[in-house]
């Protein structure tokens, strides 16, 4: 770990990345978020002081040291013109963009602090998983996947979330993406989605069915076109995020909520519900899962990557009784299990409370990230408005008057930011986007070190576009 770490603080440091004079983090804070020893970082402090590469005084901290010459930082390459994510809007997400190196400020969305990974407490469950683990445990396991995972999935869902689940009815998956795919293979019929949402989804469910763009506006999508609109004549399905509408960040209002369902029960159709940072709410209350409505008519879509890492491809869903068998006959030899140990992790995890203990300090950090966004864009950009706070680890930034989204994102990776714009988000078979030029901010995704400076270069670079385009009165931040 200590050659590791010596060897990234001299790559960033030669790049650029850390500018000479730039403060880096406590030997203690950097160690925590790193999950290494402090004498391991402090000892790689004390190295670098004695190359040269950094400056110690007594009072200021540990520097970058002012001699350092840094390399011109690569930008990213320009995405190819047959990238998916191109051909499905206007722009390319970051995320699925090749980048020469690594973004100095990654504030793109679809990722947690992943630097927070509790790695003692997993560790201790995968041994005690691994001790307890039968020999079957590390064969060809069940279709559905561990049986001790879903019965603690069981339990905690319907505690945490409102879920009305049995573990017979749930199918562990290799991530969300795995499970969208299984059931637009298992569910004939368009697919209904929010006219805002991840591109990807839609490059997932496009191969197999047609998907048609669900109106969204500040109570969530409007389900209730569902039945008034010929447009969705054909659909048999709808794909939604009640709690927290990606990217836009506003719940589904709960006479949408009742439309959607009772529609899925008249037609035999089907409510896709993913919930995909419903842990995360901040202001009130946390919005209850759909699912507890209609277990037969809603299939609820969870997964670890928001709340742990998406590196550990744990994903779930919950079906109902009549749709288990289709979406398990739906999955190719390749697909037919995922892996059994880090299952049995995750079991142990839930059981022995340290999910929940590390839900709730995840919690606690975002919030304070969001109040830290919020207050720094007042301060320095009161002509831009913050939305869709209320939970999550992301917000939609609306621009001040008179700056696009193109010239936003100009500066911005001038400054080496990396974010996305809302447009990107936008479903191409979609009505001319009715949303005001905005940027999309994931204030979750940088290690706790790292987010002061995020935020800096984010304000920095907003507050000169800002001026560039002219005076404009002050806004709010909501």
């Amino acid at each position: 770990p200590r050659a590791a770490l010596l060897t990234a603080l001299r790559d960033a440091i030669r790049t650029g990345r850390l500018a000479p004079g730039t403060r880096l983090p406590s030997s203690r804070t950097l160690a925590a978020d790193l999950g290494l020893a402090r004498n391991t970082v402090a000892d790689a402090y004390a190295e670098l002081v004695a190359e040269g590469w950094l400056t110690a005084q007594q009072g200021s901290g540990t520097r970058v040291a002012d001699r350092a010459e840094p390399a011109t930082p690569r930008r990213p390459r320009a995405p190819s013109p047959t990238a998916p994510a191109e051909r499905s809007s206007r722009f390319s997400l970051t995320r699925h963009q090749r980048w020469e190196h690594r973004p100095a400020h990654d504030l793109r969305t679809g990722a947690p602090d992943v630097s927070a990974f509790p790695r003692p407490a997993w560790l201790t469950s995968a041994r005690r998983a691994l001790t307890a683990a039968p020999a079957h445990a590390f064969s060809h396991g069940d279709l559905r996947g561990a049986v001790q995972l879903r019965q603690a999935l069981a339990g905690y869902l319907a505690r945490a979330r409102g879920v009305r689940a049995d573990p017979d009815r749930i199918v562990i998956c290799a991530g969300f993406a795995q499970g969208i795919a299984l059931l637009a293979r298992a569910v004939p019929g368009a697919i209904a989605v929010e006219e805002y949402g991840l591109p990807f989804h839609r490059e997932l469910l496009e191969p197999v069915t047609r998907t048609r763009p669900l109106p969204v506006d500040a109570h969530g999508a409007r389900t209730q076109l569902l039945d008034a609109d010929p447009e969705f004549a054909d659909v048999r399905a709808a794909l939604l995020t009640p709690a927290h509408q990606y990217p836009l960040g506003v719940p589904l209002h709960p006479d949408r909520r009742a439309a959607v369902v009772e529609w899925a029960g008249r037609t035999g159709g089907l409510v896709l519900e993913d919930d995909y940072d419903g842990e995360f709410r901040y202001d009130r209350n946390p919005v209850g899962a759909l699912q507890g409505l209609d277990p037969e008519r809603v299939v609820y879509l969870g997964t670890a990557s928001k709340a742990l890492a998406p590196a550990l491809r744990l994903a779930w869903m919950v079906l109902p009784d009549r749709l288990v068998e289709p979406v398990l006959a739906a999955k190719t030899p390749a697909e037919w299990t995922t892996g059994t140990l880090d299952q049995l992790t995750l079991a142990d995890f839930l059981d022995c409370g340290a999910y929940d203990r590390h839900v709730r300090a995840m919690r606690h950090r975002y919030r304070a990230r969001r109040d830290r966004l919020v207050g720094q864009l007042a301060a320095r950009v009161p002509a831009a408005r913050a939305t869709g706070i209320a939970a999550g680890l992301h917000a939609v930034l609306r621009l001040p008057p008179g700056v696009t989204e193109p010239a936003a994102l100009r500066t911005l990776q001038q400054a080496d930011v990396a974010l996305d714009p809302l447009s990107a988000f936008h479903h191409p078979a979609a009505p001319t986007d009715a949303q005001p030029p905005s940027l999309v901010v994931g204030y979750g995704t940088p290690a706790e070190h790292a987010y002061a400076a995020a935020l800096d270069a984010l304000c920095g670079a907003l507050a000169r576009c800002g001026q560039a385009s002219g005076p404009t009165p002050p806004g709010s931040v909501s």
